[in-house]
């Protein structure tokens, strides 16, 4: 007799599989702004532990013709597993070793190399059932026919674009959208979490800053503290 497990025991362990599939982000941004809404939520959600956010990580699955070939968003969301597997970190995600976890929710930021952002792997991500597909394209949206920030919503098997930004996501108990900010002194577009007020979550230097604001305003030198 067959063993029901048996699929589950020929599949392979994360300990013998790739941590990505070794193609370089081609700009600074697929790496830096899915490291932003990480450290948000490191702040968000500080007394959670059932979350998990991978930055550039391959996400092996069943779904696909080859469980070792593995997809690479340039971030993705998990809720319902551990923040650090076994007490470690991940070296890669699959999802069965997850409880068979999906993410459920994807970034992809389209560069000037188009990746399939819009046809290969948003079908990767339906047949995955990835609830959440978000397409970041501030450069070359026009170039490719879309708009710069789009977020699909898996509704019966297909993804239907959503209107509104920031577009809450009930599933995932936060919304998300685009906000021109200052990062490291330096004034750009980034990605970022909001609540269902549509209230923006602030990074800890703007937390530090309106702080500094204030203190201005009680006639307090906020650099020349007692005691600092």
């Amino acid at each position: 007799m067959v063993p029901e497990n048996l699929n589950l025991v020929m599949l392979p362990s994360t300990e013998e599989l790739a941590c990505s599939d070794d193609i370089p982000v081609d700009n600074e941004d697929q790496n830096f702004l899915p490291n932003i809404l990480l450290f948000l939520l490191n702040s968000i959600w500080t007394n959670r532990r059932d979350w998990f956010f991978g930055v550039d990580m391959a996400v092996y699955h069943t779904t696909g013709v080859n469980p070792r070939v593995p997809v690479v968003p340039d971030g993705f969301l998990s809720l319902g597993v551990d923040r650090k597997k076994g007490g470690k970190s991940r070296r890669s995600y699959a999802v069965w070793e997850e409880n068979d976890v999906v993410p459920i929710l994807v970034l992809e930021i389209v560069s000037h190399s188009p990746g399939g952002e819009y046809d290969e792997k948003l079908e990767i991500y339906r047949q995955l059932g990835v609830i959440y597909y978000i397409i970041y394209n501030p450069e070359y949206w026009q170039r490719d026919r879309h708009q710069p920030f789009e977020v699909y919503k898996l509704v019966d098997k297909s993804y239907q674009l959503q209107i509104g930004e920031p577009l809450w996501m009930p599933e995932v108990g936060l919304g998300i959208g685009r906000h021109q900010g200052i990062i490291g002194g330096i004034e750009q577009e980034f990605l970022s979490w909001y609540d269902e007020k549509r209230n923006r979550y602030l990074m800890a230097e703007e937390k530090a800053e309106n702080l500094a604001q204030h203190l201005r305003s009680l006639g307090i030198d906020p650099d020349n503290l007692p005691g600092s």
